[in-house]
């Protein structure tokens, strides 16, 4: 996915990475994908899993890969489960994009 952050430029949105992963673990994940790609997606630990829960994407103690979006008072307003949003990225831009052109 990160080859691809130009995907994302353009949209009128915050972008996170959020995960149960330790701020620890996450910043070195950061790290890594910034030294191979120049850049990298700013990460939200919820080892809780309470935004995950917020967000319709917890699975038993782990949360499902996807994404969702939010509005500016926090309610969720879609959210999507794909395992594979990141190498669809493209098709993933256009659903976020659809949803985000009905809520104007």
């Amino acid at each position: 996915m990160h080859e691809n952050l130009g995907l994302l430029e353009g949209l009128d949105v915050n972008t996170y990475i959020i995960s149960s992963d330790t701020p620890e673990e996450q910043y070195e994940l950061y790290r890594a994908l910034e030294e191979k790609f120049g850049e990298s997606l700013p990460f939200v630990s919820d080892p809780d899993l309470k935004l995950i829960d917020k967000l319709h994407m917890k699975n038993g103690d782990m949360a499902f890969r996807g994404y969702a979006l939010l509005d500016n008072d926090g309610r969720v307003i879609f959210q999507k489960v794909n395992d594979h949003w990141a190498e669809e990225l493209t098709e993933t831009m256009e659903v976020i994009t659809k949803e985000l052109e009905n809520r104007k």
